[in-house]
């Protein structure tokens, strides 16, 4: 096979793969809002094959051939296509570690398993879900041996979502952190807390659905390419950089749920919306790592969206959107209520100051359970422990505790870490951007022009084409968590008068 052979190989095989993978997306938006409640058994059906489609093209002779080509003519290569041979060799050598029959179970298993977790998180029954998530875990223990035997198996899996991440740097960082936040908490923890009661009146659902088209206007998120739908666990999804759909969840009488919700999703869309297009339909496309990912979701949502600057460019919206609820209370008040730090129960609602705490319970939990020292059994039990340790607080039913995330069902061991990175990687963004401009003025104006423009320029344009490690370099310099410990100390001294 010649070299330019091997090329038309490459593109061909990654589009017959981005056609797989955007069936199976497909099918698993629909399943997660629309579909009706007792239909996953086909949906699982047409993934495992599905997945077997996608196996069987990866582990070709011909693919095999042509990645030794694009090898042994590395030197002769521009960068997107060095970057897509590498990126597709590494998928291919972890998936040729797996037999077929195991992948494609395991892909009929994660879809199974995500309509049972529905079910036992409105049952608040822990036990419905473990079955399944002892097939889950040990699946991934022995994925781990897969994609890379010399690693520890939680190590490996970590891998996957943050390349060059292990549990030794993870169990530094989580600690620093707690150096910090600890301390901060506390004294927070001190003061008076503002009044959120105005959040909790309430807001009938299909006026929270037009703010939410609001919001997305000032994420300037085009509705000719960005959907957005209504779930059980909000996410982001991405078929290509003109194809991308948000979700939220609603609540009649939490406001700031589904607010931050939109703006948090509306990050990640953000970054999908402005990867080069010339990377669609490659590997190179969308976000580099769930940490990057969480970075921009984390930065739009607390640095930008919960800041004063922000609050009071929208505010007169937000009233006029809710002018009964809203009515007698200030911009200032409303500031102050989105921002209460207070230890709590969920992860996705919980406030800046105390959100890697509910990380950190998640890495513990993840790291035994991978690790063989914690059985699946023990789960509730472990979670309860660590919350009261952690955070203070008493965990009253499952579907408060151990039920409340969706990545276990899906398989995603190793995930959580990179919401804690994301947000320390954010706050060291947020210090680069105010050295290169002027960013609270624009924003005061309820204008984020500039501030998707420095994102996009140093971040989203990339896609894959960069690693994570570079692209982290590229927008933070060398990496320190003081920066993000720095940022909320600062934030939080403000807000409660420290």
């Amino acid at each position: 096979m010649e070299l330019n052979e091997a090329l038309a190989v490459l593109e061909a095989t990654q589009r017959k793969l981005y056609a797989y993978n955007a069936a199976s997306s497909a099918l698993f938006l629909d399943g997660d809002t629309v579909a009706p409640r007792d239909t996953a058994e086909g949906r699982g059906v047409a993934l495992g094959i599905l997945a077997g489609e996608r196996r069987r093209i990866m582990t070709s002779p011909e693919l095999k051939e042509t990645l030794a080509v694009l090898e042994e003519h590395k030197d002769e290569l521009d960068l997107p296509h060095a970057r897509q041979a590498e990126e597709l060799g590494r998928s291919v050598r972890q998936l040729t570690r797996i037999p077929a029959e195991e992948y494609m179970a395991y892909a009929q298993l994660t879809s199974e398993a995500g309509s049972v977790w529905k079910r036992a998180k409105e049952q608040s029954d822990f036990q419905l879900f473990r079955p399944y998530l002892e097939k889950l875990v040990d699946y991934n223990r022995k994925f781990a041996g897969y994609y890379d035997p010399a690693k520890a198996p939680y190590d490996a899996l970590l891998n996957e979502y943050e390349r060059g991440v292990d549990m030794a740097y993870l169990d530094n960082f989580f600690s620093a952190l707690r150096e910090k936040l600890v301390p901060l908490i506390r004294a927070v923890g001190e003061k008076p807390q503002p009044d959120v009661g105005f959040l909790h009146r309430r807001y009938p659902v299909e006026r929270q659905r037009e703010f939410s088209d609001y919001l997305m206007q000032v994420l300037d998120l085009d509705r000719a390419h960005c959907g957005i739908g209504e779930t059980e666990h909000p996410f982001t999804m991405n078929f290509n950089s003109r194809d991308v759909r948000i979700t939220t969840h609603y609540y009649e009488n939490d406001l700031a749920s589904s607010m931050y919700s939109v703006i948090h999703e509306g990050g990640h869309a953000r970054y999908e919306l402005d990867v080069d297009p010339a990377w669609d339909y490659t590997v190179l496309a969308g976000g580099v790592s769930m940490g990057v990912h969480e970075s921009q979701s984390r930065f739009y949502e607390n640095i930008i969206g919960r800041s004063r600057p922000f609050i009071e460019a929208i505010y007169p919206k937000v009233q006029a959107f809710f002018p009964e609820q809203l009515g007698d209370v200030t911009a200032e008040q409303f500031w102050r209520a989105v921002n209460k730090a207070e230890p709590s129960l969920i992860r996705t609602e919980a406030d800046e100051l105390t959100y890697s705490l509910h990380v950190m319970v998640r890495y513990e939990i993840e790291k035994a359970l991978i690790g063989g020292t914690l059985a699946v059994k023990d789960v509730p039990e472990t979670w309860n422990r660590l919350y009261k340790e952690y955070l203070g607080v008493d965990v009253p039913d499952d579907a408060h505790g151990c039920l409340q995330d969706s990545h276990w069902s899906g398989g995603s061991f190793g995930y959580f870490p990179s919401y804690a990175l994301g947000s320390a990687y954010g706050a060291q963004m947020l210090a680069n951007m105010e050295k290169d401009m002027d960013v609270w003025g624009p924003v005061a104006r309820g204008d984020l022009s500039h501030v998707t423009a420095w994102l996009a320029e140093k971040v989203h344009k990339y896609g894959g084409l960069l690693t994570p490690a570079q692209v982290v370099q590229n927008a933070c310099g060398v990496f320190d968590p003081v920066y993000y410990t720095d940022y909320l100390t600062k934030k939080y001294t403000e807000l409660y008068g420290l």
